[in-house]
């Protein structure tokens, strides 16, 4: 399973294989059960991990005490709760797999020594940075321009797993609609 996370870090081309065998040798293999949180609301982010198989959901609660999801993270990619991370103050979300995951997970502590070691590593970070930026305002302006309905048909154009790994009650609130407002509109598309 390493070899996956070799492969992606070798996407970047910007590591060396000495880095990224430096970097191996210091993740520890993580196997978090289905249902099980990888982080929880109120405690302090103090990894990083490289999500090798399975994915999650990171969902916080809103005023009225409701699960909001905000976000999934499949395999091959890296997750944190990345303010958390950053700042070393409790997270105000929760990640929580939704099926068996197998991850490599390093420490913040190395990670900050990983930065020191090597101007790649500030790259590699930097850019992985920027990705989740982009990403999240592609995410906010797609829920606060378009209709529910469009923002399903993105998520079957650009992301179908979602759509058939995901449990409804989770793919509303990531929406940011009522179950009883996708099945209208899963109907509309499939009839």
């Amino acid at each position: 399973m390493q070899a996956k996370m070799r492969d992606y870090l070798k996407s970047f081309n910007l590591l060396t294989e000495d880095e990224i065998d430096s970097f191996e040798r210091l993740v520890s293999v993580k196997r978090i059960k289905k249902g099980d949180y990888f982080i929880k609301e109120g405690q302090i982010s103090k990894e990083v991990a490289f999500v090798a198989t399975g994915f999650f959901r990171s969902y916080y609660y809103n005023s009225s005490g409701e699960e909001v999801t905000y976000c999934f993270t499949f395999s091959n990619s890296f997750i944190t709760a990345y303010s958390s991370f950053l700042t070393q103050t409790k997270t105000s979300e929760n990640i929580q797999a939704l099926m068996d995951v197998e991850m490599y997970a390093v420490s913040r502590d190395e990670v900050l020594k990983l930065e020191q070691s090597s101007v790649n590593w500030l790259k590699l970070f930097k850019l992985l940075a920027e990705q989740e930026y982009v990403k999240m305002e592609k995410r906010i302006f797609l829920l606060q321009k378009e209709s529910a309905e469009k923002r399903y048909e993105d998520l079957l154009k650009n992301r179908p797993e979602f759509l058939q790994l995901i449990p409804l009650n989770y793919l509303s609130t990531y929406l940011g609609i009522t179950q009883r407002h996708l099945s209208r509109i899963r109907k509309s598309i499939y009839t």
